[in-house]
C-alpha cells in the first residue's frame, strides 16, 4: 500500500519541488495552498509524471480549523497520513519602521501559526496510530535573524521553540512520532517576486542560492531519517555557528551588508503588497528567477546523507595525518 505525504505551500516553491520529490518515491501527496489554479495544476503535473494519487485541497493555513479539516480530507480520500511537511510561508521585505501591526500578524499567522497549526493537526491523527513522521521548514534565519526581513525571522525562530517543546513532550509520551526540522540557506524561489516588497527594489536571495530541488532532497531524506535537525548548505552552517560565537560582530556586519546583499538595483514593478494577505495569480513553479546562479547541490547535505562513511573517511585521514607528524617528529608511542 502506497504511503500519503501532505505538503502545505504545495502551490510553488520549495513546497512544490518537495511535491516532485515525494511522488518520485511513490507517496501519494496532498496538496495544499491557498491558490486553487495553481494547485490544481500542480496536482495534474505531479499525476501524469509520476502515476501517484494527489489530493489538491485549497487551504489557508493560518485557518486552524481549515487545515485540520484537510487533515481529514486527507485521509478519507488517500488514507493514513504518514509524512506532514510544513512548509508554506508568507513575509515582508521591510524595515520594521515600514511594517504595519496586520503586515506582522499575518506574516506570523502564516509562517508561525500556519506550521503550529500542521503539527496539531498531523499529530492528532499520529497519535492514535503511534507512527508518523512531520518535518518543519526552517532557515538559517531561524538561528540569526537579518535586517528587512523581522516578520519571517521572528516567525522562524518560533518555529523552532515550538518544535523542541513538542519533540520533547513526543518522548514523554513514549511515541513513535518523529519529528524533525529542516534549515534552509537561501533558495530560488518565486517569493522574491511576490512576496510583499516596501523597499522600492526587487529583492534578491543572498548568495549562494540552492535549487528548490535541492531543499526537497533534503526534506525528504530528513522525512526518512532519524535525523533531529538538518542543516542545509555549508551557508547555513556558517550563519548558525558564527551567531553563536559572535553574535554583536554579525549584528555590525549586517548593519552594514544586510541591506544592500537582499536587494537589487531594479525597481519594484506592480502591487507592492504581495501575497501576504491574498494570492497572487500567475504561473509559478518551484523555480524563481535566480536559476543562472542556482546551486543544483550541496555538499553539506551529501556528508549528512553519508555521515558514517563521511566521519569513517575523515577518522582514517586523521589517523594518517597522526601518523605521518610522528614519524617526521621522530616520536615514539
Amino acid at each position: 500500500m502506497h504511503k500519503v505525504a501532505v505538503i502545505t505551500g504545495a502551490g510553488a516553491g520549495v513546497g512544490r519541488a518537495a511535491v516532485d520529490e515525494f511522488a518520485r518515491h511513490g507517496y501519494a501527496v496532498a496538496l495544499l495552498s491557498r491558490d486553487a489554479r495553481r494547485l490544481e495544476r500542480a496536482a495534474a503535473e505531479v499525476r501524469a509524471a509520476y502515476s501517484v494519487d494527489t489530493l489538491a485541497i485549497p487551504t489557508d493555513v493560518a485557518d486552524a480549523h481549515a487545515v485540520d479539516a484537510a487533515a481529514s480530507c486527507v485521509e478519507e480520500r488517500l488514507g493514513p497520513i504518514d509524512v506532514w511537511v510544513n512548509v508554506a510561508m508568507a513575509t515582508a521585505f521591510a524595515p520594521v519602521s515600514s511594517l504595519t501591526a496586520e503586515d506582522v500578524e499575518r506574516g506570523t499567522r502564516v509562517t508561525y501559526l500556519g506550521q503550529v497549526h500542521g503539527m496539531m493537526a498531523a499529530l492528532a491523527r499520529m497519535r492514535e496510530r503511534n507512527r508518523g513522521t512531520i518535518v518543519n521548514v526552517g532557515s538559517a534565519l531561524a538561528y540569526r535573524s537579518v535586517p528587512l526581513q523581522s516578520v519571517y525571522c521572528g516567525a522562524k525562530f518560533a518555529i523552532r521553540g515550538f518544535t523542541d517543546s513538542l519533540r520533547s513532550e513526543i518522548i514523554h509520551d513514549g511515541l513513535k512520532v518523529h519529528l524533525t526540522m529542516v534549515e534552509l540557506p537561501a533558495i530560488n524561489t518565486p517569493q522574491f517576486d511576490w512576496a510583499m516588497n516596501k523597499m522600492g527594489k526587487r529583492a534578491r536571495p543572498v548568495a549562494p542560492v540552492f535549487q528548490p530541488e535541492v531543499a526537497a532532497r533534503a526534506i525528504f531524506f530528513a522525512a526518512t531519517h532519524r535525523r533531529r535537525e538538518v542543516w542545509l548548505g555549508f551557508s547555513t552552517v556558517k550563519a548558525i555557528l558564527a551567531n553563536r560565537i559572535a553574535p554583536a560582530l554579525i549584528d555590525r556586519y549586517l548593519a552594514r551588508a544586510g541591506y544592500t546583499g537582499q536587494l537589487t538595483d531594479e525597481p519594484v514593478e506592480g502591487n507592492a503588497a504581495g501575497n501576504l494577505f491574498d494570492p497572487v495569480p500567475g504561473d509559478y513553479g518551484a523555480h524563481g528567477r535566480f536559476d543562472e546562479e542556482a546551486r543544483e547541490h550541496s555538499w553539506e547535505m551529501f556528508t549528512d546523507r553519508h555521515r558514517t562513511l563521511f566521519w569513517g573517511l575523515a577518522g582514517v585521514g586523521a589517523v594518517g595525518l597522526l601518523r605521518l607528524v610522528i614519524k617526521r617528529r621522530g616520536w615514539r608511542i
